[in-house]
């Protein structure tokens, strides 16, 4: 059981979407600004590390610079207490001490814990832990933070010196890395958000050129777009969619020529026709002998008739302009099809006295077509013979036989016939050889409409001399399962 979906939401009343513009400089400007705040984070935690290494590796420096002035004596007191001493002078000692913003401290330890020299409140308890040569930790002290290293000295009389200085300097150092760091970032991030705004808005520019070429067309002007449009399309995707809607207009344009053709033709066509009907019936209108109301009836009735053929010619080829889309074929006896179109035939045939006869109906023949179109294409040849070959006496022959993988269906009269350089002349529309225009039968459609069909079935028309004279109309039309097909 399926699931319905609900109806899509319309936008509210005055409510608008987002422009492109607007989104993609959201995307951008948001996607700048991550990336801001992960580099000040990325800056933070690298000069974090780097600054307290260099403090670090000073603070480690002084240690061995007192280091090196701790003495001690050849021989271990005889009361077992530390013989080192520090070898530094009060004024000395001030220098050591001395930091322009930072306060330091030191303490110097002999193996056994006991103070030699310094602060003994650097390191409440004792010697600090650590077993290597040297170890840092913090400290707080009088609730201030202080960094220190713990350097062990190995030798005769092993020892210890501590020193211990406060963190303002590098807390400050760090946060004006942070600060210089984040300004400048920033004015990159200004700087590269106003170019790629610029950057998006040129871009986007041919978008706005088109749709301005678009609202100020007419509706009848189906015309291609400037192509000055297409030239200064930034993008290939811009450029592909101005080729679409270019596309799009020639479809249409052909469409709404086809509907104006289509319209003229009947128009012009029947114009000529509803005159003579007209005519014929004010003539019997204004006679009073019967004889004449049944000529001009009979008139009437043949003006119809021709008015009606014309009318259902003109249905067709508009048929064949519209049938762009795949033609559904098949396998079709093409034989048993031509015998059952030309009983149909055979009445009004033998009402003119034409002679209608067939060829090549025993053997079977299978075609890859459109029954449809098929039939078409022998109506319109059989009534284009039985109204211009007018031999002595009339005499029409349909012909089957295979060429070359194709079927062909040949129509040939004993008319005037043709000039061979009028042949391909008359598959076109609305032209009429000079047997035609004499006896002022039909317009020019039939022809026309059995080439188009012909083609549609990958088949084609060809217009050749009878033998003896007159007209041989032949179609070509591919046979099932043959490679042609």
């Amino acid at each position: 059981m399926t699931q319905a979906h609900p109806p899509l939401r319309a936008p509210e009343p005055g409510s608008r979407p987002p422009t492109l513009r607007q989104r993609i400089g959201r995307h951008v400007l948001l996607s700048l600004v991550l990336v801001w705040g992960l580099g000040s984070a990325v800056v933070l935690g690298v000069g974090n590390h780097f600054v307290a290494e260099a403090f670090d590796r000073a603070l480690l420096d002084d240690a061995h610079a007192l280091a090196a002035h701790v003495r001690g004596a050849e021989a271990a007191p005889a009361d077992g207490g530390s013989a080192l001493h520090l070898d530094l002078t009060p004024r000395e000692l001030g220098l050591l001490r001395f930091d322009q913003s930072e306060t330091v401290w030191f303490a110097i330890y002999g193996l056994d814990g006991a103070l030699v020299a310094g602060d003994a409140e650097l390191v409440p308890g004792g010697l600090p832990p650590g077993n290597g040569a040297h170890t840092f930790s913090h400290l707080v002290r009088d609730g201030r933070e202080l960094r220190r290293v713990s350097l062990r000295i190995d030798g005769p009389q092993p020892y210890t010196v501590v020193m211990a200085q406060t963190t303002a300097e590098r807390t400050q150092l760090l946060r004006r890395l942070l600060v210089y760091s984040g300004l400048a970032q920033l004015w990159l991030l200004v700087v590269l958000g106003s170019r790629l705004l610029r950057g998006i808005e040129r871009d986007l520019q041919p978008l706005t050129d088109l749709q301005d070429a678009m609202d100020r067309r007419d509706a009848a002007d189906l015309q291609p777009l400037p192509a000055a449009l297409a030239q200064g399309a930034a993008t290939h995707e811009v450029q592909r969619l101005g080729e679409a809607l270019d596309a799009l207009l020639q479809r249409v344009q052909q469409g709404l020529e086809a509907q104006r053709e289509f319209a003229g033709n009947v128009a012009h066509e029947l114009r000529t026709p509803l005159a003579g009907i007209r005519a014929q019936a004010a003539h019997a209108l204004a006679q009073g002998d019967p004889a004449v109301w049944r000529s001009e009836l009979e008139g009437i009735a043949q003006a119809e008739q021709r008015a009606s053929r014309t009318v259902d010619q003109l249905l067709a080829l508009a048929r064949v302009a519209e049938s762009r889309i795949a033609l559904p074929l098949q396998a079709v006896a093409l034989h048993a099809l031509v015998r059952e179109v030309l009983l149909r035939h055979l009445p009004r045939a033998d009402g003119l006295g034409i002679d209608l006869g067939a060829e090549g109906l025993d053997a079977p023949l299978e075609v890859r077509g459109n029954p449809a179109l098929l039939e078409g294409i022998l109506n319109n040849l059989l009534d284009n013979a039985q109204r211009y070959g007018r031999g002595a006496p009339p005499r029409i022959t349909v012909a089957l036989g295979r060429e070359n993988g194709f079927a062909r269906l040949c129509v040939t009269d004993n008319g005037p016939g043709v000039d061979p350089a009028l042949a391909r002349q008359l598959q076109q529309r609305w032209a009429q050889g000079e047997p035609g225009q004499q006896l002022g039968l039909g317009v020019g459609l039939g022809l026309s409409i059995v080439a188009r069909y012909a083609q549609l079935m990958g088949g084609r028309l060809a217009l050749e001399p009878a033998p003896g004279g007159g007209l041989a109309a032949c179609v070509w039309l591919p046979l099932a399962g043959s490679e042609a097909a």
